[in-house]
């Protein structure tokens, strides 16, 4: 069944539309039936091959790969709300697929290239077919930690091809990079297929997104776009990214507040439920103060992103300055809470502890993004704030 979407405008409002309370509970019976807890811990372990399957089920069978695709290159026409809804079930269940990396931050690279001139639109408009139908998985070549204010451009373009390496990379077991490069003839992004590529695994934190080193020694390419296209294209795709990424903390924030307070409401200890003491009701309210405010600032960040761009800016900056500080607080409290239980490898909220912590560095870390902020609204200068 595919995921319902709807072909008017989408009000920016932070209130849910049906059809994104329909992805919702569409993303979420799947994930429910196939991506339990233990699973996870398995897969994180190489003990379960959940990532293939899962994917395929999302990407094909609800059509999640193309959810960002325009319709007129085969995908569904949606935009960043639903992303980010998509992402807000898959962090709170940790899902090991490559949504984020593949069908929101390179396929968001792609999308803005389908209206700039110089770009080879067969190339974007293949390359989009081919995710969006399932059959083809993306990476943007990039470290994962840049912002989308950093520099993007550590490949070169050579005489005999693109040379040069990225660490560490996310999604690098994708079968289609997109590499930005600079050469004699200024920027390009570039297509490469993984087998032209050197992949070396690298030591995660979160092995449910795994990082590896992508080396290029004169690997054969196509030319997507030049010139400033390419820089504008790459940055679009990593704004776009690093806002939808606030939803998947939410989402995980919101698991481990859920599982806590749930946890708290039948543990006992001393003769009492260890929810009724005063001072777990009060750090619980306030974890719940906070997930709130991480929410608001994640759907407004995910609101512009599709229908304010203008904005977009300032709003991703604000919810990635938020959202990744309030995950591992969420989730740091969520193993404290849980007491002995919650130490141990049997309990699923270290895979949440993980996820959290890997994701404040991801697409630029807090301090990063309020730096950039800070710069955006005209407080210090960018790069300035500490």
């Amino acid at each position: 069944m595919k995921i319902p979407v709807g072909s008017g405008p989408v009000r920016l409002s932070l209130v849910e539309s049906e059809d994104e309370e329909s992805v919702r509970t569409v993303v979420r019976t799947l994930l429910a039936d196939r991506c339990a807890s233990d699973d996870v811990a398995a897969a994180s372990d190489g003990r379960h091959g959940l990532s293939a399957p899962l994917w395929r089920s999302l990407a094909v069978d609800l059509g999640l790969a193309g959810l960002l695709v325009p319709e007129e290159a085969g995908g569904a026409g949606a935009g960043a709300r639903e992303a980010g809804t998509v992402l807000e079930e898959l962090g709170s269940a940790v899902a090991p697929v490559p949504f984020l990396t593949s069908a929101v931050i390179a396929t968001s690279a792609l999308v803005h290239l389908m209206s700039a001139e110089s770009a080879d639109q067969h190339a974007v408009r293949d390359t989009l077919a081919a995710a969006a139908s399932g059959g083809s998985v993306l990476t943007l070549l990039l470290p994962w930690s840049t912002d989308p204010s950093g520099p993007v451009f550590t490949v070169r373009e050579e005489p005999d091809g693109l040379r040069g390496e990225a660490t560490p990379v996310a999604g690098a077991d994708a079968g289609t990079f997109l590499v930005p490069a600079l050469g004699a003839d200024g920027a390009g992004l570039w297509l490469v297929d993984r087998a032209a590529v050197q992949v070396t695994p690298a030591v995660a934190l979160d092995m449910t997104r795994p990082l590896a080193t992508v080396r290029l020694d004169g690997a054969p390419a196509r030319l997507v776009v030049r010139g400033p296209a390419a820089e504008e294209a790459v940055r679009t795709g990593l704004l776009t990214g690093a806002g939808v990424l606030a939803s998947e903390q939410v989402g995980l924030a919101q698991w481990c507040l859920a599982e806590t307070v749930s946890y708290l409401t039948v543990r006992r200890q001393f003769g009492r439920v260890v929810g009724g003491f005063q001072a777990i009701k009060h750090r619980l309210a306030d974890l719940h103060i906070a997930v709130e405010g991480a929410r608001a600032a994640a759907r407004y960040a995910a609101a512009t992103l599709a229908d304010e761009p203008d904005d977009a800016p300032v709003a991703v900056a604000v919810a990635a300055s938020v959202c990744g500080e309030v995950a591992v607080r969420a989730a740091e409290e969520c193993v404290q809470l849980h007491g002995g239980i919650g130490m141990t490898w049997e309990h699923p909220a270290h895979l949440r502890l993980k996820r959290a912590v890997a994701d404040q560095v991801a697409l630029g870390t807090p301090v990063r993004h309020r730096a950039r902020l800070g710069g955006l609204v005209g407080i210090v200068p960018d790069g300035e704030c500490r």
